[in-house]
């Protein structure tokens, strides 16, 4: 057990690696410096062409430092979190986490760790076993805990959300800079440690009435039979859309899929539907105009019987973590 606020805070980072983000860029950075944790987002992995404002690397970044605090949380420490308002000037942190007191670890946190150290990304189809209606409420209360909302789809909104995707995706295929992009990120096994490999990735298009992305590469992982007709799915959104608010959302997102593993639930991020101006304004039509939306989620119960994809690679952590002093 680490007990010196350092060590504590260079393993929370270590821990934070584990963290989903969009196409594995793994967009952040962070600096250990005495009793104080860092966060940086690191733009040379942003996605220019899909994320040309950074939201999606920003709230990737908020789910890294979710997992962070799980982590110290999980070996005793309280720690007070500090998120500057509005946009951080160039080099300066989006979040500054602090190690105050260190105390015996609390068992219901430990097990939350390990959660996080079994989440994955599931892009087979999901049973025709419906998400119970208590499972969604846990989901619901876990995003607001993180900051954010949570709005579950009904059957004319799905049938919207398909159209709107089918559309993003037509538009994303035509343009050169976008498939050279995902290209950049996307097959083959990663051994630099970053990026969606083979392994991830269905080696045919589930069907499913809300298509997923088409990456243009064909995986290896077996797809799995049957429908998405017991899928939920839903909006992740908020009061703005400001960096606060999409490192809220990150964070949200981080607790939302830490309830889902616990309760056997399935999430897959889709956002694609975010990354264009269009499809988010309509987006925000489906919420009647009263949240900002950040992603959509496909919600469901994965086969039991089948065992999910590996893990996707990460970054050393060299690579994403600076120990001062």
């Amino acid at each position: 057990m680490t007990t010196t606020a350092t060590g504590a805070l260079a393993a929370a980072a270590d821990a934070a690696r584990l963290a989903p983000s969009v196409h594995n860029t793994q967009p952040w950075r962070w600096v250990v410096d005495g009793d104080r944790l860092e966060l940086f987002a690191a733009p040379e992995r942003q996605l220019r062409e899909q994320d040309p404002e950074g939201r999606l690397m920003v709230l990737s970044c908020g789910a890294a430092l979710h997992h962070a605090l799980v982590a110290l949380a999980a070996a005793g420490w309280k720690a007070e979190v500090d998120r500057p308002a509005g946009a951080p000037e160039a080099g300066e942190p989006l979040a500054i986490v602090r190690a105050v007191s260190h105390a015996a670890a609390d068992p219901h946190d430990m097990h939350r760790l390990q959660l996080l150290q079994v989440r994955r990304t599931d892009r087979r189809v999901v049973t025709d076993e419906a998400v119970a209606p208590a499972a969604l409420d846990a989901l619901a209360a876990g995003a607001r805990r993180g900051g954010a909302r949570l709005h579950v789809l009904n059957r004319d909104q799905v049938l919207q959300l398909a159209v709107m995707i089918e559309h993003s995706g037509e538009a994303e295929q035509h343009d050169e800079r976008m498939r050279d992009e995902t290209k950049a990120w996307v097959g083959g096994e990663r051994a630099a440690g970053s990026g969606i490999p083979d392994s991830a990735l269905p080696a045919q298009n589930p069907r499913t009435t809300v298509a997923e992305r088409d990456f243009g590469v064909a995986g290896t992982l077996a797809a799995g039979e049957g429908h998405d007709n017991a899928a939920h799915y839903a909006i992740l959104y908020g009061e703005g859309d400001e960096r606060p608010d999409w490192l809220a959302a990150g964070e949200a997102l981080g607790e939302l899929w830490l309830t889902a593993t616990g309760r056997g639930t399935a999430v897959l991020p889709l956002s694609s539907p975010v990354e264009l101006d269009f499809t988010r304004v309509a987006l925000r039509r489906m919420l009647g105009d009263t949240g900002w939306p950040y992603l959509v989620l496909r919600l469901g119960v994965a086969d039991p019987e089948h065992a999910g994809p590996p893990h996707t690679p990460r970054l050393p952590a060299a690579d994403v973590i600076e120990v001062r002093g």
